[in-house]
């Protein structure tokens, strides 16, 4: 049997030990409490956490397959018991108990949603043991479908908070139209592009074929070669990108074609890192920048003269320049070409650095350093990693 001593050493060691477990696990719980913060804290990101998962859906526009997959998220963003999304004619999406069964039908849903529509304001409809927010989808001021939240009992919170969630819904619709629309605009300017090569350098490079016909048979046929291999890759129809090696053998084609109507009076001199020859770059975003040296740098220009073509690695771009010798151009000039404001001159030196900006950012366009009479000298910088950017298959 223990003794007196012993068994009261005894209880103040498990006492101690108590107090320790007991403090320990209550450091723990208030260190949790601190990371996760408040409850308003933990709301609010949960709040962002689902419309971060909805937001993807809406990036094709409303689609019944996207707006089914966004309605599970929303719904618990609104905390009602049911959620219905539709066009201005359509159901689109239900979710949850009182969508499934128990709630209005799809005739129901779809009067009610149009009259919201009309109306272009958030609607409340009672009735049946079920109410109905009916809260319009507006952008640019036009009402394309509506979010429904349908509960026992609407209250002022829910109403609010079902027009703030489609206006939500009408921001992201519009950020995909206006993808939509920066894909087609860079589409438009691909065929401009195109447009500028067809008139102008197709009937000189024909002329030029045909005056080596009788005198050089073997000139021309392999002129012939060139120009079809660069007329296929100019007017091809698939991607909006290709590698530097592929526009850098197009460019080549290009130019010897150009030798053969300028002979010697037009000198090429390259100097390209092996490295970079695999970079992602825009479709036809070199070619018109060679032919503007040649067209407005050396064709007028007695003598003719040099283009230079580098492209070396800069870190995480690959760094590409263009240089001819020839005549340069007026800055003044040159600011109108690049604002837009100069119709039929350097066309393509406008849509190449449009479009430069629109992938890579207003930071990411052409430099250009000229002045009359002291050539031209055009740098771009093109991201080596650009991840959903795809050359597509050779040309």
């Amino acid at each position: 049997m223990l003794s007196l001593a012993t068994q009261t050493i005894l209880i103040i060691a498990i006492l101690t030990i108590s107090v320790a477990v007991v403090c320990y696990l209550g450091f723990r719980i208030l260190r949790a409490s601190r990371d996760l913060g408040t409850d308003a804290d933990r709301a609010t990101y949960e709040t962002l956490h689902r419309v971060s998962q909805a937001a993807p859906h809406f990036t094709a526009g409303l689609q019944a397959e996207g707006a089914s997959r966004a309605a599970r998220h929303l719904r618990d963003v609104l905390g009602c018991e049911g959620l219905a999304i539709t066009s201005t004619t359509a159901v689109l999406a239900l979710d949850g108990p009182l969508a499934d069964s128990g709630g209005p039908g799809s005739a129901e849903l779809e009067h009610h949603a149009a009259q919201a529509v009309r109306a272009a304001r958030t609607q409340v409809v009672r009735g049946g043991g079920v109410d109905g927010v009916y809260a319009p989808i507006l952008v640019r001021g036009n009402a394309v479908g509506t979010v429904v939240a349908l509960a026992p009992r609407a209250n002022a919170g829910l109403v609010r908070a079902t027009s703030e969630v489609a206006a939500w819904v009408a921001a992201q619709l519009g950020l995909a139209e206006l993808d939509e629309s920066r894909a087609l605009l860079m589409e438009a300017e691909v065929r401009a592009l195109r447009a500028q090569i067809s008139p102008h350098f197709i009937y000189n490079s024909l002329n030029a074929i045909a005056s080596f016909i009788n005198t050089d048979p073997q000139r021309a046929r392999t002129l012939v070669v060139e120009f079809a291999d660069f007329t296929r890759y100019s007017f091809r129809r698939h991607g909006d990108f290709t590698t530097l090696a592929e526009e850098l053998q197009a460019i080549d084609r290009y130019l010897l074609l150009e030798k053969a109507r300028f002979g010697d009076r037009i000198r090429v001199s390259l100097s390209i890192a092996p490295e970079v020859l695999s970079t992602v770059i825009p479709f036809l975003s070199l070619q018109p920048l060679v032919e503007n040296a040649v067209r407005h740098g050396l064709e007028g220009k007695a003598g003719g003269g040099l283009i230079g073509i580098t492209a070396s690695d800069a870190g995480a771009f690959a760094e590409i320049t263009v240089e001819d010798d020839g005549l340069g151009i007026d800055p003044k000039a040159l600011r109108a070409v690049l604002a837009g404001t100069a119709d039929g001159v350097h066309v393509g030196l406008r849509n190449v650095d449009v479009r430069l900006r629109q992938l890579y950012g207003d930071g990411q366009g052409l430099v250009v350093d000229t002045a009359p009479g002291a050539g031209t000298l055009i740098t771009l910088r093109i991201p080596k990693f650009q991840p959903g950017y795809d050359a597509g298959p050779p040309a």
